[in-house]
């Protein structure tokens, strides 16, 4: 008996064990910022957005994946539809989400899945039949005058349990799929969520909710916040009394102003309780997206109540369970719109920003990661681009080889990012800009310094400057001249030590290739790197009286 114990014993110990599941992707802080951690390891996100209908088939998506490797991309965001997992009520189909993940898988490529559940751009078009046609558990949203629209009701008790149901249910079969490849490191919570074409639904659950005082809850975060709630939030409570108690209309305004917040608060506690559901299944990160306001517009014009950067503090008091929210950027006014979503509690991450071969994409890129620690970067349409790499995939190139450099510097005062301003209506401000990094005062100028006229790509200029040692750099990008002074105590004048051309080989040596100097450098007074080429140099100062 004791031979046949040892026996097996030995044959247990021989035999194969099931790898251990890896750690599921998190996030993590690095001093001020906020790092994306997958397999153990910082990631960062070059990424681009599938059309709205791409994932749903595996044979149109077929001839795309090799061309979006080459493209340089890490990470393709793709949506699942609820429509196709569960065409009929607690039956559930996961052919079209085992495909994805297996071609994304095949081509090294990391999947950010996009949950197109009861809304969608608003409307509520990815859902099933039987919850389109079942009107009665499934209730429209209401005009005023009584008419539905195309969009399901945030009230309906059967619509968040149903919903639930399917995302949990797809969290679940992430986990049992991927759970030890971490192909999916991340989920996007519905789509651009917000009430058209009103502020708010006027049906009768809505109603009710409407008469009802606004929660504790909200009034508890706007309490404790006060004193950093963004502008929009400050107009709309703070300047009519900071009320602690009363109606929507009594705490925010009568009309569209506070019909909006009642919607936002509304949709938030729905999303919330949606990702609570799926993170107990299975906790990836988790993010809302944010289809962006024109100024001007009235709330239903735009998408009233989603996380928008006037109601970010709704958000954020609603829906404690999601991880960040990450604004589409479809607007000339980059700089401004991330400079709202990047926030101690939020980092930045850009799902959509414009069209893929939109020219000031990969300057925007440089941009959000250098300048805000930016998660990831993703432009729309991305298998649209014929002429792969491309454009954006050149700028991809440079920063997967910038990317371990990038990760060491974030959060740590070691990294910044620059390209030139623009405002809503277009107009580029071009003027220099500074950037104060490891004891130099860096000035960047998006015109040649000895012939300084606007070149018609300023737009697409821009970079990024990386500490790497002390008085050591990496400067990246394209369009732009970069001069230098010392900042803090010793000698008042500063020159370049060196300045090499060159990249970094896939194993991350760096490669030099031309030493510059003369007319490269303005004989010793600058670094240049011309427009139409996204590259690197590595650049040495020294400091002199």
């Amino acid at each position: 008996m004791i031979r046949t114990i040892a026996a097996v014993m030995a044959l247990t110990m021989m035999m194969p064990t099931a790898p251990a599941a890896a750690e599921a992707p998190s996030l993590r802080r690095q001093g001020t910022a906020t790092q994306l951690i997958v397999g153990g390891r910082p990631m960062l996100i070059l990424g681009g957005e599938l059309g709205n209908s791409s994932a749903s088939s595996a044979a149109y998506m077929a001839p795309h994946w090799a061309k979006l490797k080459a493209m340089h991309l890490n990470t393709v965001l793709a949506p699942v539809a609820w429509e196709l997992i569960e065409p009929r009520e607690g039956v559930f189909d996961w052919s079209s989400v085992d495909a994805l993940v297996r071609d994304a898988r095949a081509h090294d490529l990391k999947l950010v899945i996009l949950w197109f559940g009861a809304w969608k751009n608003s409307m509520s078009t990815y859902v099933p039949s039987w919850v389109k046609r079942d009107q009665t558990r499934f209730p429209r949203a209401q005009l005023a005058d009584g008419r539905g629209v195309g969009i399901l009701s945030a009230f309906a008790p059967d619509t968040l349990a149903a919903d639930q149901r399917a995302y949990a249910a797809l969290l679940g079969h992430l986990r049992a799929i991927d759970e030890r490849q971490n192909t999916v490191v991340m989920v996007q919570v519905e789509n651009e969520i917000g009430m058209l074409p009103v502020a708010r639904d006027h049906g009768p659950l809505a109603e009710a909710a409407f008469r009802q005082p606004v929660p504790v809850e909200l009034i508890s975060y706007l309490t404790a916040h006060r004193a950093t709630l963004v502008p929009g939030m400050q107009r709309l409570w703070i300047e009519r009394g900071a009320k602690t108690s009363g109606s929507w209309e009594d705490l925010f305004g009568r009309g569209d102003a506070a019909a909006e917040v009642f919607t936002a608060w509304h949709y938030a506690r729905f999303a919330d309780q949606l990702t609570a559901a799926g993170k107990a299944r299975y906790a990836l990160p988790m993010y809302v997206n944010v289809a962006l306001n024109r100024p001007g517009r009235a709330p239903g014009e735009y998408p009233s109540g989603g996380p928008l950067p006037h109601l970010i503090d709704v958000w954020k008091a609603g829906a404690p369970t999601i991880d960040f929210i990450a604004p589409d950027i479809y607007f000339p006014n980059f700089v401004d719109l991330v400079g709202r979503y990047k926030r101690p509690d939020n980092p930045l991450f850009i799902p959509e920003a414009n069209n893929a071969d939109n020219p000031a994409g990969p300057a925007n890129a440089f941009y959000a990661i250098g300048a805000h620690d930016a998660i990831g970067y993703s432009p729309f349409s991305i298998e649209s681009i014929d002429d792969a790499p491309g454009a954006l995939g050149a700028a991809y190139d440079v920063l997967t080889q910038l990317t371990p450099s990038i990760l060491a510097a974030q959060g740590l005062g070691r990294i910044a990012g620059f390209k030139p301003a623009e405002l809503y209506d277009g107009t580029v401000l071009y003027e220099p800009q500074t950037r104060d990094l490891g004891g130099y005062r860096f000035t960047i100028a998006y015109a040649d310094i000895q012939r300084p006229t606007l070149a018609p790509t300023t737009a697409a200029a821009g970079g990024m400057i990386i500490q790497i040692a002390p008085e050591e750099f990496l400067v990246a990008g394209q369009g732009i001249t970069v001069t230098f002074a010392p900042i803090g105590d010793g000698p008042s004048q500063a020159g370049l030590d060196s300045v090499w051309e060159g990249a970094f080989d896939a194993a991350g040596t760096w490669r030099p290739a031309r030493l510059l100097n003369g007319d490269q450098t303005h004989q010793g007074r600058h670094v240049s790197l011309p427009t139409g080429r996204w590259q690197i140099q590595r650049v040495k100062l020294y400091r002199y009286d």
